[in-house]
């Protein structure tokens, strides 16, 4: 077996030399973290600005489809009654009912 020698004494000094070593480093470690998080916020500010862009540009785009939808309904529509018509016409003028 090893003999062991006995440690040295930590004096008040010593002891506050640690402490204020501690302090020190957590004050660098809040630091950091909150340079992280200003980072982030940064980051999630500048997401939502080009998120919202988007939305408003498939907001335009939606728009623009869904009124050339309905421009498409109506013109569908407008064939439907026009061959109807013809149809009727047809039907009416060779007298077979």
């Amino acid at each position: 077996m090893a003999v062991m020698m006995p440690r040295e004494k930590w004096t008040d000094e010593r002891l506050d030399d640690l402490n204020k070593k501690v302090d020190e480093g957590f004050a660098e470690l809040k630091a950091e973290i909150r340079g992280g998080f200003n980072r982030l916020d940064a980051r999630i500010t500048s997401m939502e600005a080009r998120s919202e862009m988007k939305f408003a540009e498939v907001e335009a785009r939606r728009e623009k489809n869904f009124n050339g939808l309905h421009e498409r309904f109506d013109r569908l529509q407008h064939t439907l009654i026009g061959g109807a018509v013809v149809i009727a016409a047809a039907v009416i003028s060779r007298g077979t009912f």
